[in-house]
């Protein structure tokens, strides 16, 4: 081992920096998170550049633009650049205009029967009780009855008036995050487009950097494990998005072939929730089931041995061949993925853990066919040399 200076010098400023960050760790996660809130709005812009460039890269492969002509290669970016945001926000409003208004006529529903279904609760309890304890509940209901329900209310809302102020602040505190959070997206969209309208540029720059200071073994290993990460998480977001559309658009035509209550509502939530790996499409199944519940319980029922079916034929059918084979991994490793993913982040963790394992998984799988490749070589050679002594 060859000690130079300028090795020592580099060993000696690492250890001192790792003593630091040891010593005064709450002091250097303090700045770091103080780093990371401020390119918050950087990160995100990032994430969704990212998504859009995946729109914007199928709207540039369209025939339409193969024209040699200058006007056409300069309007291609922009306009690419606009349909992809504009797909974007086109599909997040039409889920909020079917999702949104059928729920909240649903929840509408569910309170306008609370009424009744107290008075039928109350003679189930008159017919089944015994008399003694229906004489004390029939009490407690009496004294219910006679309140003096407007001096409750003129005191709870005196209560309430005692806390305006404290309300106030947190009404002031709830705005200016608000402002915050919508000046961040803005920040980040902007961001985004000029990250997709000069990525090519970008993207030589930083190439430029990493063979400058990190020298070309270096630098072809990192290019290759970014690629690795890139494709898992580029065929993750286009199979699992496409998987969602084939998933909600079969339950929606089922529901509307049963003559189900709130079909389109509760087909396009099953869709939406299962970009949620795994538990997404039974999160939506619990909420449609609500909903078709609130119209009539038997219907409840079969939308749930429909949707059982469903995702049955999905899980082994559409999964597999839509996502599966694009991100090549086990479906053992997907739900650990999920599992683990959830547990560390919730619903982000799940989101990230699939795209993560599978990287990580071709990485893994990569070295150690290298690996094995190498020990049969220098089997083979060691063999050789043995047969000629």
């Amino acid at each position: 081992m060859k000690l130079e200076w300028k090795t020592c010098i580099r060993v000696g400023v690492s250890v001192f920096v790792l003593f630091l960050a040891i010593r005064y760790w709450d002091v250097a996660m303090g700045f770091l998170g103080v780093v990371l809130g401020a390119a918050f709005p950087l990160l995100l812009g990032g994430i969704i550049a990212y998504v859009m460039n995946i729109l914007m890269s199928l709207y540039e492969r369209c025939p339409v633009w193969n024209s040699n002509k200058l006007a056409v290669r300069q309007v291609k970016r922009p306009v690419c650049i606009l349909l992809a945001f504009v797909t974007i926000v086109v599909v997040v409003y039409l889920l909020i205009n079917m999702i949104l208004p059928e729920l909240i006529a649903g929840l509408q529903v569910v309170l306008s029967s609370i009424p009744d279904a107290v008075e039928s609760a109350i003679d189930w309890l008159r017919e089944h009780l015994d008399e003694d304890i229906w004489k004390q509940v029939e009490g407690v209901l009496t004294k219910l009855e006679n309140m003096d329900w407007q001096s409750a209310l003129q005191k709870a809302a005196s209560f309430l008036m005692n806390g305006v102020s404290g309300a106030m602040g947190s009404i002031v505190s709830i705005l200016s995050s608000f402002v915050s959070t919508l000046i961040s997206v803005v920040l980040a969209t902007v961001f985004a487009l000029y990250l997709l309208s000069g990525k090519e540029k970008i993207g030589g720059q930083v190439l430029r950097l990493m063979k400058c200071y990190m020298g070309e073994p270096l630098e072809s290993k990192v290019m290759y494990v970014i690629r690795t990460f890139d494709s898992s998480f580029r065929g993750y977001i286009s199979g699992q998005c496409t998987e969602a559309v084939i998933l909600g658009t079969l339950c929606t035509l089922g529901l509307l072939a049963l003559q189900m209550p709130y079909a389109t509502m509760v087909g396009c939530l099953v869709g939406f929730m299962s970009l949620i790996p795994i538990a997404g499409s039974y999160i939506g199944a619990a909420v449609g089931t609500f909903m078709i519940f609130t119209e009539s319980p038997t219907k409840a029922l079969g939308f749930l041995i429909f949707l059982i079916i469903l995702l049955q034929l999905e899980g082994n059918l559409i999964y597999p061949r839509v996502v599966g084979a694009s991100i090549g991994l086990p479906g053992i490793w997907v739900l650990s993925a999920v599992t683990i993913g959830g547990g560390i982040m919730g619903v982000p963790g799940m989101l990230l853990g699939v795209p993560l394992a599978a990287s990580c998984y071709k990485l893994l799988r990569t070295d150690m066919h290298q690996r094995e490749q190498q020990g049969r070589r220098g089997i083979f050679v060691r063999g050789r040399k043995k047969e000629e002594h």
